[in-house]
């Protein structure tokens, strides 16, 4: 995938994202299903991950090519990375990523603020996908929790589709209503 291509995608979700959290009543922030992550919390957990992809972009990239070393391989698609992940995900059994354990619940005060850093992080984010050079994209990589080093291009594709799963994530909890003993859909 072309890096304008990814830098638009980047900016799609985000935005797709940050538009349907707006437009949820404030309840909904400090709500989630038994055992999950509030929608303040799967909110949180994205701005976690995206800033230290940012932190490390802004380095030089021969610190990044010393520390981590070289792809190896070729680039993989955005499906296959999707369809790696989600393999990964169901191999890891709910583990969850160190910085994202016992997160507490953000207040609704925090919200805007959450949402704001979000899409700062995000605008970044596209600025530097769109400056990087095609060579650093393709060679550099980065480390990831559960999926090992992976080149730029892609932990930067991981990171468009990882906003998409967290918001059908959250649109499918929005739609369930607990109607006393029933779980239903809202029509």
């Amino acid at each position: 995938m072309h890096k304008d291509d990814i830098a638009d995608l980047i900016d799609a979700k985000h935005s797709e994202l940050i538009t349907w959290l707006q437009n949820q009543t404030d309840e909904s922030w400090t709500l989630g299903p038994e055992g999950k992550w509030t929608t303040g919390q799967q909110t949180l957990h994205l701005l976690q991950s995206i800033i230290p992809l940012n932190n490390a972009l802004s380095m030089p990239k021969v610190l990044l090519r010393f520390k981590y070393g070289k792809a190896n391989r070729p680039v993989r698609s955005y499906d296959a990375i999707a369809k790696r992940y989600n393999e990964r995900l169901k191999d890891a059994k709910g583990t969850t990523f160190k910085g994202s354990r016992n997160m507490k619940i953000p207040k609704l005060e925090d919200k805007q603020y959450i949402l704001n850093r979000l899409q700062t992080e995000a605008k970044k984010l596209q600025y530097k996908t769109r400056r990087i050079s095609d060579a650093n994209l393709d060679t550099v990589v980065l480390p990831h929790p559960l999926m090992g080093k992976m080149p730029v291009r892609e932990i930067i594709m991981w990171t468009a589709y990882h906003v998409e799963q967290h918001l059908q994530t959250l649109r499918n909890h929005s739609e369930l209503v607990i109607n006393e003993n029933n779980l239903t859909l809202k029509q």
